[in-house]
């Protein structure tokens, strides 16, 4: 029996996810080099409520694009800050990028404690038990799922309630 074939590129080109990918190839340095200064960003002129749901999306549509380095700017913002209060989450990353770099400092030989010799297998076997057990009380699903939701709630708050700019406003109308 054959396995089921679902064409993924089809689904993600009809939901227009491309505008989320094509950014994602560049170098870091391009992609904030077209941040919006914090005066338009918070143009308090620009916020109006939308008429309807429609105008959500044309807003959301022009918005995501146009403030995408302001937005992952904030993004980076809200992670860092989720991070800083969620302290023991923030050892357990630490504890696992540095057991990771200690380890990978051997270079594949045995470490050797006095007349204890631990291989490589070994100390990754027990750093991944460390940091999965300490990882489970550092509640790693709920900030992330924080991280998410005050993250959605600012950037789609802001995107649906920025109006576009006037001479933006009126290239979209039909003639």
């Amino acid at each position: 029996m054959s396995g089921i074939y679902i064409p993924i590129s089809a689904l993600t080109e009809r939901m227009n996810f491309g505008r989320f990918t094509e950014n994602a190839r560049m170098p870091l340095s391009n992609r904030f080099a077209n941040m919006r200064p914090l005066s338009e960003f918070f143009d308090f002129r620009r916020v109006s409520k939308p008429a309807n749901f429609g105008e959500v999306q044309s807003r959301c549509n022009y918005n995501l694009s146009y403030f995408s380095s302001n937005y992952a700017v904030i993004f980076v913002l809200l992670s860092i800050y989720s991070l800083l209060t969620n302290m023991l989450l923030l050892f357990v990353i630490i504890l696992a990028v540095g057991g990771m770099w200690g380890i990978g400092r051997l270079g594949g030989s045995d470490l050797v404690l006095g007349s204890t010799t631990l291989t490589s297998s070994q100390l990754y076997t027990g750093l991944f038990a460390a940091t999965a057990i300490l990882g489970l009380f550092a509640s790693p699903f709920s900030t992330i799922l924080w991280l998410c939701g005050a993250s959605g709630v600012i950037i789609i708050g802001h995107a649906s309630f920025m109006d576009k700019p006037i001479e933006n406003a009126f290239s979209e109308e039909a003639v």
